[in-house]
């Protein structure tokens, strides 16, 4: 993989660039920069990929159009079945929440090379780019859910949940669903790091991302041990926002399970991230999109309680996947 690229925007808004070939290790490394990638089951043996070569420059302010794609609908039958499944699951008390995935299917005009990993780069607010290829495959999308940042004894992470059109937003602010769904979010995160730290959450607010908008609520802990980014991201992935509630190994098989029978890239979700200057930043792998050669897959997943109906859902997982179209230019 000599031609790989990885690349990941910084929240002080500068951009990390890593070039192959990649060396890749189980081991957190000691010192260095090495990127982080995983699938969301947490199965890589060695996730830690060490660039040939990097740097660290300002984020772009405009990137190169995404190949011409030809899409096709994804099949609203088989993410119908797996949420009358979820929702069973819910009413039997196996689950408060989980967050199945549909997936949108294209072909590519010709390969893409990196130039999916260009598109996807240009600054746009508090969307923070990312992607990895090698060529002939990759991932690369804008995301607005940090899993978290580790510095100086600090951890940052935020509650991203709870999704409207931006001329909803005012009814976005009253909604007890969408609420609620938030609110399982922000409170199962700040009851997951009570006993690393002394969590402080901020007030809930709303995201203007655009086409859509989101409840964010920040959480920053002041850690009162050592504890390794590794150690960290097996804490938090999945965010509830991404991941199954209660979070136990079988909610995360079940989950893993539905997530396969929609053909959802193993990565979607995922953590991915990177270590430079002394410091771990990861981000939540969602609004992007995975290409092998000229088929692409286009993933987008929703929330769904016990207060959750299909219609309501599969618009939502549109609205997602159409601001993801936009951000490429497709």
């Amino acid at each position: 993989m000599k031609d790989a690229r990885a690349f990941l925007d910084l929240p002080d808004g500068r951009r990390l660039t890593g070039y192959g070939p990649f060396r890749t290790t189980s081991a957190v490394p000691a010192s260095g920069t090495a990127f982080y990638r995983n699938d969301f089951g947490l199965t890589a043996a060695e996730p830690w990929w060490i660039p040939a070569r990097w740097e660290l420059t300002d984020r772009a302010e405009d990137g190169r159009a995404a190949p011409p794609c030809t899409w096709e609908p994804p099949d609203a039958s088989a993410f119908a079945g797996v949420f009358q499944e979820i929702s069973a699951a819910i009413r039997a008390g196996d689950f408060e929440k989980t967050v199945p995935v549909v997936v949108e299917r294209g072909t590519l005009e010709r390969p893409p090379g990196h130039a999916l990993l260009d598109a996807a780069g240009w600054s746009a607010g508090t969307l923070m780019g990312y992607g990895f290829s090698d060529g002939g495959t990759g991932f690369a999308g804008a995301t607005p859910e940090t899993l978290f940042t580790l510095s100086g004894g600090v951890l940052r992470t935020m509650a991203l949940a709870g999704t409207a059109r931006s001329e909803e937003r005012e009814v976005l602010a009253v909604d007890e669903k969408e609420i609620r769904e938030h609110e399982y979010v922000a409170q199962s995160l700040v009851a997951q790091l009570g006993d690393i730290g002394r969590v402080r959450r901020g007030p809930r607010v709303i995201m203007e991302l655009g086409s859509i908008v989101h409840f964010h609520t920040p959480i920053e802990v002041d850690l009162t041990g050592s504890e390794s980014p590794a150690a960290l991201v097996r804490r938090m992935h999945p965010t509830p926002a991404l991941g199954p509630l209660p979070r136990t190994a079988w909610t995360m098989e079940q989950l893993i399970a539905w997530r396969r029978r929609l053909g959802t890239p193993e990565d979607f979700g995922a953590p991915f991230g990177a270590l430079v200057e002394g410091e771990f930043h990861a981000i939540v792998a969602i609004r992007g999109v995975w290409w092998n050669g000229c088929e692409l897959r286009l993933p987008a997943g929703c929330g769904v309680i016990e207060a959750s109906r299909l219609v309501n859902e599969w618009r939502e997982l549109r609205l997602k996947r159409e601001a993801v179209k936009a951000r490429f230019g497709f």
